[in-house]
């Protein structure tokens, strides 16, 4: 898909707990500025306004008619219907609330809501990580490729997302890919967000540090601790981020066991990848045993940092070599490494998620 070469416009919206973004996009591109309206009211029906009122507005500014509206809305939800439901972050919606079909009559245009994460891995897939990765691949020699491109998203929550063979993955009921709800391997009792989040972050510096929650500094800050650039408990906020990382890999691990794909990391936390990746990747390669104690490999693949030069070279390189072809004189290629890779947003999170639902409305108009 060449979303850059297509002339026809979607309105966007990028619906956040506090402010509603909305904007409109045309080649891949943003065409106009964008329009931020406060995303609470005290009913739904002044929430479900202010999202007509800023779609309106939107298309006041473009010179032709829009061919769809496409953006992600937080869940749960049931998504290809466009019906989102009792969400945390915005407490008018309750019971079911049939928002895509409303803006369909509104505007008479095809409406179509996704999950953020899977907006940010379709991004990423057609235009970030995955085609770069597969471009580097090719100029080092090497012969393979990849198809499938899991992403993960750091920030208030631990958001996912699944891209297989160039089409987005949603589930039979919205909820595929929804990788905050495994197990914590460091919290065995509580799900794997507890221990990937903003709040992770400052619970554990604020353990560590010995000083009440309300008193841990914001992640930014900790980060900048935990590379001796303010003061601040250096150790506390080290061990902040290397408990993340530890929780995150071994909920990829799991993950990655069944889907085989690369893996890219955004959200408002990648900010400290060089912190994160060393961490998450060791994780996602750390051995487990069988029932008599012996180590043995976590996955059948290895994983491996696409931020660290020598690992990534590694990676590319991979360890190609010729074998016969029994009982003939042939011979073939073959490559007995099977690995992937963990890397950082190539676009940002924001326009990942923008081009994810600029793309995808294209593709279902297409389709």
């Amino acid at each position: 898909m060449n979303i850059y070469h297509d002339n026809r416009i979607v309105m966007t919206l990028d619906a956040g707990g506090t402010n509603f973004v909305f904007s409109a996009a045309q080649a891949g591109e943003e065409i106009i500025e964008p329009i931020r309206l406060p995303a609470h009211g005290d009913t739904l029906d002044q929430v479900l306004g202010t999202i007509v009122t800023g779609f309106s507005e939107v298309r006041k500014q473009l010179k032709i008619n829009p061919a769809a509206i496409s953006f992600a809305f937080p869940g749960p939800a049931d998504y290809p219907n466009g019906i989102i439901g009792d969400l945390k972050n915005l407490p008018t919606f309750r019971g079911g609330v049939a928002l895509g079909p409303m803006l369909q009559h509104k505007f008479g245009i095809p409406t179509f809501i996704n999950n953020d994460g899977d907006l940010f891995v379709y991004g990423e897939a057609i235009a970030g990580l995955l085609p770069q990765v597969n471009r580097e691949l090719e100029e080092a020699g090497s012969p393979k490729r990849f198809k499938n491109l899991f992403g993960i998203t750091l920030g208030t929550g631990f958001g996912g997302g699944m891209v297989i063979d160039g089409k987005l993955f949603l589930g039979d009921n919205s909820a595929g890919a929804e990788i905050w709800a495994m197990r914590s391997k460091l919290h065995p009792h509580a799900y794997a967000e507890e221990g990937i989040a903003i709040r992770a972050v400052r619970r554990v510096y604020a353990e560590e540090a010995g000083i009440p929650f309300d008193e841990a500094p914001e992640p930014k800050d900790i980060c900048s601790i935990a590379k001796g650039q303010q003061p601040g408990n250096r150790e506390a906020a080290i061990e902040a981020f290397r408990q993340l990382a530890v929780n995150a890999g071994d909920a990829l691990a799991n993950a990655i066991t069944l889907l085989d794909a690369l893996i890219v990391v955004g959200g408002g936390l990648s900010g400290a990848a060089d912190l994160i990746l060393p961490d998450l990747v060791a994780e996602m390669n750390n051995p487990l045993c069988n029932i008599a104690g012996e180590p043995l490999c976590r996955t059948e693949l290895t994983a491996f940092n696409l931020e660290d030069i020598s690992q990534k070279a590694k990676f590319l390189k991979g360890q190609a070599k010729t074998i016969p072809v029994p009982g003939t004189s042939l011979t073939v290629s073959y490559d007995p490494l099977q690995r992937i890779g963990v890397g950082v947003s190539r676009l940002g999170t924001s326009r990942a998620v923008s081009i994810g639902a600029y793309a995808f409305a294209l593709y279902k108009l297409d389709h």
